[in-house]
């Protein structure tokens, strides 16, 4: 089996052996980091090699979630190929397991297993989104072992953030929120939770990278962990050095199923303002541009004029969006949003989706070689890829009329026309032909490629894309910026200029 990234919610037909950790990614980082005093590099040195304080404050604030769900709700990434291996182990160290249900025994719903953090005494649970996605029912069971039904307060599928409400008729121990800005690489963390249901769990380990990108949504920026997670422990809690929650467990690398070392955090200070919005209002409705976008290459940024990388491309712009409304168009690159900057396309993703709909925000735009500022009113829309990055985050070359880029360019005919099937709309260059030892092939240009604008400037010929060219390199630019047409699709591919 290829390495796989996994959200897991270990779900069984009723009866069944629950072993993986349900609507949970199988890993889990929710603990608190053993910490008595900082060690120099700024991990934690555990007073007598033991972190057993901290497990022993937050332990009692770390709760297992099990939801009942249709069976046919179940996905795939959500049963275990593994689970008849995860029995057998655990039967061998006398731990038992339930087994199958008996066949004349109706199997219409599936039961999940996560894990999650209570952060109020009357009882206000975080965990993952999808430990408790597509739902009939859903319990909580507390450290001591008391089972009581949870209502669903709010939920966020694009964060993959929940929030649970149970009532206990007592004050329930809590974990409160820390600062993972704060968090080094190589501080040591804490994770708590229940793998496989086989009962609360505390892994340690370090924080082995910050801001690794999953694709999985516009709020990717997951911490990476070392410490042991698997199915069951999404949901759970990763805790600092002072006891505290820096990010909630979500997913894990894996070949297997299992732990292999490389798991997942949403980091708590991005957690904590989603959760208090879904307190108040039960969900989110996030912000929308209505833009493709692409990074800043230094091949892009030296087509455009720009001195360093950095911003966010716009590849397209959709009709009647908000970014239309605003004057937004294909070459623009965004630069800041509300004043705040935007380094990459995951920045812009992730500012937009923080306001809400109906805000009136000013982005700042590199465009003809000079910033300007344009004012949006930022919109709504229920499919949250429109703000996912576009394909060809790599730079890719064109086809400019230059030998020296390596294309061969031919006119947009009728027949041409009716063997790429084109709509009398598309305008611009055909690549007829490309040289495979020259930038452009290098770059990812294909024969069949159209090329609508050279350098945000619309061409209409392969006259009109040669001269486009020719005047860039007059121009000293390094490179020369294309927008491409593939297959219906538009993207910008930056070439550089090379020797003839």
């Amino acid at each position: 089996m290829s390495h796989i990234l996994r959200k897991h919610r270990t779900a069984a037909l009723v009866g069944a052996a629950i072993l993986a950790g349900a609507a949970c990614l199988p890993f889990a980082i929710n603990s608190t980091t053993a910490l008595a005093a900082p060690s120099d590099s700024g991990g934690i040195l555990a007073a007598g090699g033991s972190f057993a304080t901290i497990v022993e404050a937050d332990k009692p604030a770390v709760v297992t979630i099990t939801t009942t769900m249709k069976a046919s709700d179940v996905s795939a990434d959500q049963q275990s190929p593994m689970d008849e291996q995860f029995r057998q182990f655990f039967e061998d160290q006398g731990i038992p397991l339930p087994r199958q249900a008996p066949r004349d025994q109706p199997s219409q719903h599936a039961m999940a297993l996560g894990s999650g953090f209570i952060i109020s005494p009357d009882g206000v649970i975080v965990t993952n989104n999808h430990v408790i996605d597509n739902a009939l029912d859903i319990k909580v069971t507390l450290d001591d072992g008391t089972e009581l039904p949870a209502k669903l307060i709010g939920t966020d599928p694009k964060s993959d953030v929940a929030v649970l409400k149970i009532t206990a008729g007592k004050p329930l121990q809590t974990i409160a929120w820390g600062d993972s800005d704060r968090l080094k690489l190589g501080d040591q963390i804490l994770a708590i939770g229940n793998p496989f249901g086989i009962g609360t769990t505390v892994t340690a380990g370090i924080v082995s990278a910050r801001g690794r990108d999953l694709h999985s949504g516009p709020y990717d920026d997951f911490i990476q962990i070392d410490a042991p997670i698997n199915h069951g422990n999404s949901g759970g809690p990763l805790v600092d050095r002072e006891g505290k929650v820096v990010g909630i467990n979500t997913a894990i690398y894996s070949p297997n199923g299992g732990s292999v070392g490389v798991g997942f955090a949403i980091p708590s200070d991005e957690a904590k303002a989603i959760v208090a919005k879904l307190e108040k209002n039960g969900s989110i409705d996030h912000g929308y541009l209505g833009v493709q976008i692409q990074p800043v290459t230094k091949d892009v940024a030296d087509a455009v004029g720009l001195d360093k990388t950095g911003g966010a491309l716009v590849a397209a712009v959709s009709a009647d969006t908000p970014a239309a409304q605003a004057g937004l168009k294909p070459g623009d690159i965004v630069t800041s949003v509300g004043g705040e900057a935007v380094k990459t396309p995951k920045d812009l993703s992730r500012l937009v989706a923080d306001l809400s709909p109906g805000t009136r925000e000013s982005l700042g735009v590199w465009r003809d070689g000079k910033t300007i500022d344009l004012n949006v009113t930022v919109g709504t829309h229920e499919d949250g890829q429109k703000q996912a990055a576009a394909e060809n985050p790599e730079t890719q070359g064109q086809a400019s009329g230059q030998p020296s880029l390596g294309i061969g360019l031919a006119d947009l005919t009728p027949d041409v026309r009716r063997q790429l099937d084109l709509p009398r709309s598309v305008s611009g260059a055909v690549v007829a032909s490309v040289n495979p030892d020259k930038s452009a092939a290098a770059a990812g240009i294909q024969s069949g490629d159209i090329i609508v604008s050279v350098n945000d400037r619309p061409v209409h010929n392969a006259r009109d894309v040669k001269a486009a060219i020719a005047e860039a390199g007059k121009a000293g630019r390094k490179s020369v910026l294309l927008l491409v047409e593939r297959d219906g699709s538009k993207t910008f591919v930056a070439v550089p200029f090379a020797a003839a």
